[in-house]
């Protein structure tokens, strides 16, 4: 039997091919058919092929969300090349890196991101320069009136279609490499646990640069033959407005994104019935902010996933929204999750913390042109270690306890960020929080409270120890705060841990409360 051909580039073909009329993108006011986009890729593919791009070479997009990134894509994967998002909030040097570590043929960069390219323009070995939207001296833009090209390459599923270079929060950043059957057996996954209709409106806000804004549900919602709403970044108010506009029926948010538009003056009158769900990932989900949103009628669903796993591990199903609140859900018809303790073990038990593994077909190829880093990640047997810790209820539900790295040890005893910022999260004068190890002499390392406190509202330690007694052990209460404006986030939403533990390891002053 001769196997499908399941690339990014074909599937989207084979979509425009049976749907070519429907409302495949909105963006800015105008509307794109599936037929419409089809006709761009193939053109922009043209003019591609013509700068001489082969099967094999790397393609990086360097900007915000907008119809460009998703044609730059699958024009990419109709040739067989290989896709590279930029995260355009990286400084000029980190950016370099990138582009020489996957040693980028062709790079389409925006017109708002070009200086920070030119400034680097020096240390680039790139063939090809295009523009996102207007061309400039010596840089012509995407030609979407191009000669198309006539079929795209055929690829294996085993072939490289996306390098998605992680955070870098230690070390240098590592591209995962994202094959083409990684992203079908993901979207496979998450067509089942998501339910998604051909019918159904996405918004798209977080950025398409990282797995969660492209490949949660973005992805899932073209192949069904969906409609996606796409946002050059997240911004509350408009958001808020979008749901109501376009009748959304599902987004993909990580918990900051979601709070933000909780704590908007607009959300208390926003329409969402037209909610299905809102999907969480990123990070775990404060309960409080669960809550916030049942009590409008809208079920957050947490899923838990990684860049290098394309990225669904689990996910929570609907009826489960509620009854197991907090829980990042059960694994989907195609992953395999086990539990490993720190002697190697596998743990069986129900409640009890182990390192998630994970297996499938959605597992990454492997880390870029780092051999030994996949080795520290991949076994034989095709398990990845992901480095985040959990535990397993006795119905089967993952909870996502914290980092391994995050894992604060106090007094020898383990206390996990996450549980304790979602009990501080609860107080009414905190906005935002985050919880960090610092070092100290007597216990090795102490919890302190990272707190973003609300407008006319004050906080002390003392307080905040007093408000939480009755729910963390004493050993896992704060002995620390720190009151800061705005918490330092990723482009992606996630807290910058690390920055923070640098800061508070050289605090310019003394800490309130020690």
């Amino acid at each position: 039997m001769t196997t499908p051909d399941i690339g990014l580039g074909n599937w989207f073909h084979q979509r425009a091919v049976r749907t070519p009329e429907r409302e495949a993108l909105r963006f800015e006011g105008t509307t794109f058919t599936y037929g419409e986009l089809q006709g761009q890729i193939d053109a922009v593919a043209g003019q591609l092929r013509g700068g001489g791009l082969s099967p094999g070479d790397r393609v990086g997009f360097l900007g915000l969300n907008q119809p460009a990134f998703l044609v730059t894509m699958f024009a990419a994967a109709r040739l067989g090349a290989i896709f590279v998002p930029l995260n355009f909030r990286l400084t000029g040097p980190e950016l370099a890196f990138i582009i020489g570590d996957a040693g980028v043929h062709t790079l389409v960069t925006d017109g708002a991101h070009r200086p920070v390219v030119d400034r680097i323009a020096g240390d680039l070995d790139v063939t090809v320069h295009l523009s996102a939207d207007q061309a400039s001296p010596g840089i012509p833009a995407l030609d979407l009136a191009a000669a198309p090209i006539d079929g795209g390459v055929t690829t294996d599923g085993d072939d490289v279609a996306i390098i998605m270079y992680t955070s870098g929060t230690t070390g240098s950043p590592k591209g995962a490499m994202l094959t083409h059957a990684n992203l079908w057996w993901n979207n496979t996954n998450a067509l089942h646990n998501f339910d998604v209709l051909q019918d159904d409106v996405t918004l798209t806000a977080a950025p398409l640069f990282h797995i969660g804004g492209l490949n949660v549900i973005t992805l899932c919602t073209l192949q069904k033959g969906g409609t996606v709403v796409l946002h050059r970044s997240f911004d509350p108010a408009a958001a808020l407005q979008a749901i109501a506009e376009h009748r959304v029926t599902t987004m993909f948010g990580v918990p900051a994104m979601f709070q933000f538009m909780a704590q908007h003056p607009a959300f208390a009158d926003a329409p969402l019935s037209s909610l299905r769900t809102l999907i969480c990932g990123g990070a775990p989900c404060p309960k409080p902010l669960l809550e916030v949103y049942a009590e409008r009628g809208v079920a957050i669903q947490q899923g838990y996933g990684l860049t290098e796993t394309a990225p669904m591990v689990t996910f929570l199903a609907p009826e489960y929204a509620l009854s197991k609140l907090g829980s990042s859900g059960r694994t989907p018809l195609f992953t395999e999750v086990k539990l490993i303790d720190h002697e190697g073990g596998e743990v069986r038990e129900p409640n009890v913390n182990g390192e998630v593994w994970v297996r499938g077909p959605n597992v990454m190829a492997g880390y870029w042109n780092r051999p030994e880093a996949t080795a520290e990640v991949l076994d034989d047997d095709g398990w990845f270690r992901t480095g985040d810790v959990a535990f397993v209820d006795e119905d089967g539900f993952l909870y996502i306890a914290d980092r391994v790295k995050d894992m604060i040890i106090s007094g020898g005893e383990n206390v996990y960020p996450a549980e304790v910022e979602s009990v501080l999260f609860d107080h009414p004068a905190v906005t935002d929080v985050a919880v960090v190890g610092t070092p100290d002499e007597r216990w090795g390392e102490t919890v302190t409270a990272v707190v973003v406190v609300a407008p006319g509202k004050s906080l002390s330690l003392e307080e905040l120890r007093e408000f939480a007694a009755d729910r963390l052990a004493r050993y896992k209460l704060p002995r620390r705060v720190e009151v800061i404006d705005a918490l330092p986030r990723s482009a992606s939403g996630k807290v910058l841990k690390f920055q923070l533990r640098t800061q508070l390891a050289h605090p310019e002053g003394e800490a309130d409360g020690t």
